[in-house]
C-alpha cells in the first residue's frame, strides 16, 4: 500500500474544491501575479516595519512559538519529501531519469498537489524573517529576499508545469528537514555538532540544481 493511499484511508479528508487539489490559475489561492506581488510586498513591508519599530525596544524572543514554527516546518518537509519520493521513484524506474525531468506525463496530479503544498510552505517560511526582526537580528539581504524569490520561483514553475521541479524541491526539502530541526533544537539550548555541514549542504544543493535544470532546459 502506498504512503499516500495509507494516509487517505486512515485519515479521511472532507470534500474540497478542485482548485485546492490541482493548480487552477485564477481560482487556486495565490495563483495570479497581483495576489503574489501584493503578498510579497506585504511581507517586505511588515518585516522592515517591525525592524524599524524594534530599534527603540527590547528584543522579543518568543522561544516556544519559534520552536513550534521550526518543528512544524521540519516535520512537514519530511512528510512532503517522502510523498514526493514515493511518487517520483516509480516514474524513474519505469521510464528513466530523463523522462522524470523532461517527460510531460511526469507532471502527475499528485506531484502537482505536492508542488502546491510546497509553494504554500514558502509563504509559511516568510515567518522566519519576522522572528529575526522581533529578535533584533541582522536582516541579511540574502535571507530577506531569498524567501520571497523562492516563493516567486515556485509560482512560476506551477504556471509553467516544469517537470524538473521535483529535483530542486526534493533537495530543498531534504535540507529543510535538517535546517529547521537545527533551529528548533538550538532554540531549546541544544548543541548540534553537524551545524557546520548545513551551509555545505545548501551549496551542494544549489550546484546540483543548476546542473540538472540546465540539462533539462
Amino acid at each position: 500500500m502506498s504512503l499516500a493511499k495509507f494516509i487517505q484511508e486512515r485519515v479521511p479528508l472532507p470534500t474540497v474544491p478542485s482548485y485546492l487539489l490541482r493548480y487552477e490559475p485564477g481560482s487556486t489561492p495565490l495563483s495570479t501575479w497581483p495576489a503574489v506581488t501584493a503578498t510579497l510586498m506585504t511581507y517586505l513591508t511588515v518585516v522592515f516595519g517591525i525592524q524599524e519599530v524594534m530599534r527603540s525596544r527590547q528584543r522579543i524572543q518568543l522561544t516556544f512559538l519559534f520552536q513550534l514554527h521550526n518543528i512544524i516546518l521540519s516535520f512537514g518537509s519530511l512528510l512532503l519529501l517522502l510523498l514526493m519520493v514515493e511518487e517520483i521513484l516509480p516514474i524513474m524506474y519505469n521510464y528513466g531519469f530523463f523522462h522524470s525531468i523532461c517527460g510531460i506525463s511526469a507532471w502527475t496530479p499528485r506531484l502537482e498537489l505536492y508542488y502546491m503544498i510546497n509553494y504554500y510552505i514558502k509563504y509559511v517560511e516568510l515567518i522566519d524573517t519576522v522572528f529575526l526582526a522581533l529578535k533584533k537580528k541582522p536582516l541579511a539581504f540574502l535571507h530577506v529576499f531569498h524567501h520571497s524569490a523562492t516563493a516567486l520561483l515556485c509560482f512560476t514553475q506551477l504556471n509553467g508545469h516544469t517537470t524538473v521541479s521535483w529535483v530542486p524541491i526534493a533537495l530543498n526539502l531534504s535540507v529543510h528537514v535538517l535546517m529547521y530541526y537545527y533551529y528548533y533544537a538550538t532554540a531549546g539550548g541544544q548543541t548540534i555538532w553537524w551545524k557546520k555541514y548545513l551551509t555545505s549542504m545548501q551549496i551542494i544543493q544549489f550546484v546540483i540544481d543548476l546542473f540538472v535544470i540546465y540539462f533539462a532546459s
